[in-house]
């Protein structure tokens, strides 16, 4: 077995500020400098994109300390359009995140959702598509800590 410690998790957004604005107004996130802005040959080499280029930035998880793991968010400047958002679909399925109460932090993440889409957006196709389908179970499991999930749209989170 290797000596390893988990590190990152790396989400592709199609708005990356906006999606880091969404963690760390939420969950207090907290961005690791610099921003970072990736092109050239090696990019390209790296991820078999032509022309690669990125930009974005990794936050801090709450509660892990210092040197604790990160959501790493990206934003290609070119990206295709995703498959429809299914549940079942191979890929990410979504970020938990400990609480002490689910009741009052769901509240929190429903007031925070209302303000940042519209009525008919947040139920919407275009809701589902930009990654913030919210998972956010009624009371607190009995057999565990309470988790909030943010649910991806299936291969990765395309916010």
């Amino acid at each position: 077995m290797i000596k390893a410690r988990f590190g990152h998790v790396n989400l592709i957004a199609r708005d990356w500020r906006g999606l880091a604005r969404f963690y760390t107004d939420l969950f207090g996130c907290v961005p690791v400098p610099p921003e970072r802005d990736y092109s050239g040959p090696d990019l390209e080499r790296g991820t078999g994109v032509p022309g690669a280029a990125l930009r974005g930035a990794h936050l801090r998880l709450p509660g892990l300390g210092p040197d604790g793991p990160t959501l790493e968010i990206y934003q290609f400047s070119s990206m295709p359009d995703g498959l429809p958002p299914a549940v079942n679909r191979p890929g990410l399925g979504h970020i938990a995140f400990a609480v002490p109460s689910v009741v009052d932090e769901r509240a929190a993440v429903l007031l925070l959702w209302r303000q940042r889409m519209s009525v008919e957006d947040r139920n919407s196709a275009r809701a589902r598509r930009a990654g913030l389908h919210l998972w956010c179970p009624q009371q607190q499991s009995p057999r565990g800590p309470a988790c909030l999930g943010v649910a991806g749209a299936g291969a990765g989170v395309a916010a």
